[in-house]
C-alpha cells in the first residue's frame, strides 16, 4: 500500500521497534538452530515474512581448526554477530572450544582484550570491516588475503594470499621456523665473534682470518636463512 512503512532487519531489531515476535517465535528458533541468520519483514504491527540466509562452512574449517589444536594453539574461540542459536551450530560444526554471538564491532574488541587478560595472547583471523578493530587490539592480527577489506588488510599484521583456511597452520610452522633460524644464527655469529676475539689476544689472529671470518659468518647465516625456501604448506 502506497505510503505504509515496512521494517526489515534483524529479531533483536523488529523486537526493539516494538513488534510482538510471538507468533513467529517457533519458526524463528526453528531456524535458527539449523545455523541460519534471520531476516523479519514487519509492516509496523506484526512480521509479514521470514528471510532466512546462512553462510556454508568451508569444507576445510573443521580440518583447520583441528590443525590448530595440533599445533599447540590452547583454544580456538569463534566472535561473530549472528544470534547465538546460529553461532551454536556452526561452532558445533567447525570444532571450535568456545563461541560469542550477537557481537558489535566493539563488542568483538571487549571479547579479545577479555582473552588477552585471560590467555596473554591472542591471534585474531578477520576479513571484514567490522574485524578491523579487534585485529588492532590483538597480538597478532592475521587477515584473509582475497576476501578480506581494504580496513582489514591494513589493521593486520599479517596477511594470507589466499582464503584457504588450512594456510593459519602452514603460517604459525613457518613463523615458528623462522624463529627458530633466527635464534641460530645469532648464535652462529656470537660464536664466530668471540674466537676471533680469543685469537686476537694472543696476537695469533691475521687479517685474511679476519676477513674469512667475517664473510664466513655471513655466508654462513645466509645460507641457514635460505631453509626457510624448502618449507612447504
Amino acid at each position: 500500500m502506497a505510503g505504509r512503512e515496512y521494517l526489515i532487519g534483524s529479531p533483536r531489531f523488529i523486537k526493539s521497534s516494538g513488534i510482538n515476535l510471538e507468533p513467529v517465535a517457533e519458526k524463528l528458533s526453528q531456524l535458527q538452530g539449523e545455523g541460519k541468520t534471520i531476516m523479519l519483514l514487519a509492516d509496523g504491527e506484526q512480521v509479514v515474512a521470514l528471510l532466512a540466509v546462512a553462510d556454508l562452512l568451508r569444507e576445510e574449517s573443521r580440518a583447520a581448526v583441528a590443525g590448530l589444536k595440533n599445533n599447540g594453539i590452547d583454544r580456538v574461540v569463534m566472535l561473530t554477530g549472528d544470534n547465538q542459536e546460529t553461532a551454536r551450530a556452526i561452532a558445533g560444526q567447525a570444532g571450535v572450544d568456545e563461541f560469542r554471538s550477537e557481537l558489535l564491532p566493539e563488542n568483538k574488541v571487549e571479547a579479545v582484550k577479555q582473552l588477552l587478560q585471560q590467555y596473554g595472547k591472542v591471534a585474531m583471523v578477520g576479513d571484514g570491516v567490522n574485524d578491523a578493530p579487534a585485529l588492532a587490539v590483538s597480538t597478532v592480527g592475521i587477515a584473509m588475503g582475497s576476501a578480506g577489506t581494504d580496513a582489514a588488510l591494513e589493521t593486520a599484521d599479517i596477511a594470507l594470499m589466499s582464503d584457504d583456511l588450512s594456510r593459519l597452520t602452514y603460517t604459525i610452522a613457518l613463523s615458528r621456523k623462522t624463529l627458530r633460524i633466527i635464534k641460530q644464527n645469532v648464535a652462529f655469529s656470537l660464536i664466530i665473534k668471540a674466537a676471533i676475539l680469543l685469537l686476537v689476544i694472543p696476537g695469533w689472529l691475521t687479517l685474511w682470518l679476519a676477513v674469512v671470518g667475517d664473510m664466513g659468518t655471513s655466508l654462513l647465516v645466509t645460507l641457514n636463512g635460505l631453509r626457510l625456501l624448502a618449507a612447504r604448506p
